[in-house]
């Protein structure tokens, strides 16, 4: 069987690790939406993705696709956001819209608006002072993209409405709102 090769550029949304030296790594791409990639041998020393793969950077990658999870092949980082990286309540902030989008987008449904949107909003981070502001706002933004809440619509609890939508608590949430606040 002949295996496919790809080539795409998306934000690290989360990884863990598998097995003894590899990890598993969940993109949001513009082309693929969310997708998830088991990165080989990323985890030894001498491993050259290794700096490539952090949660929250945009990187540009190749994989091959195979029977069962598709593999990382190359890994070049396009921005790794190191102005984010030296404010703690920014990189909460970063961790927050990552696992938003990863609880709240499918596997394989991509959404050009919702890639545009963390991206920006990860720029944004870069220079933005009014955190909490910036936070509710992503979420409104988020929620209307995919069609939970109508546009134009005042949303009184953003928060809310999002655990509604993921049926579940997001984890970074608690931390990002106490230093947001």
């Amino acid at each position: 069987m002949r295996s496919r090769t790809y080539s795409s550029e998306g934000v690290i949304l989360a990884r863990r690790n598998y097995q003894e030296a590899d990890r598993i790594i969940s993109l949001y791409t513009r082309d693929q939406g969310r997708i998830t990639l088991l990165a080989k041998s990323i985890r030894r020393p001498k491993s050259r993705k290794r700096g490539h793969l952090e949660i929250f950077s945009h990187t540009r990658f190749q994989a091959t696709s195979t029977k069962g999870i598709d593999l990382m092949t190359e890994a070049e980082v396009i921005d790794n956001f190191q102005k984010i990286r030296k404010n703690l309540k920014k990189v909460s902030l970063a961790y927050y819209f990552c696992e938003v989008v990863g609880k709240i987008t499918h596997e394989g449904e991509p959404n050009v608006e919702v890639y545009s949107l963390l991206l920006e909003n990860l720029e944004r981070l870069k220079e933005e002072v009014e955190l909490k502001k910036l936070r509710l706002t992503f979420v409104v933004r988020l929620l209307t993209i995919l069609g939970y809440w109508p546009q134009g619509k005042t949303l009184l609890d953003p928060d809310k409405k999002l655990e509604e939508v993921v049926e579940r608590q997001i984890s970074s949430f608690r931390v990002g709102k106490i230093l947001s606040a």
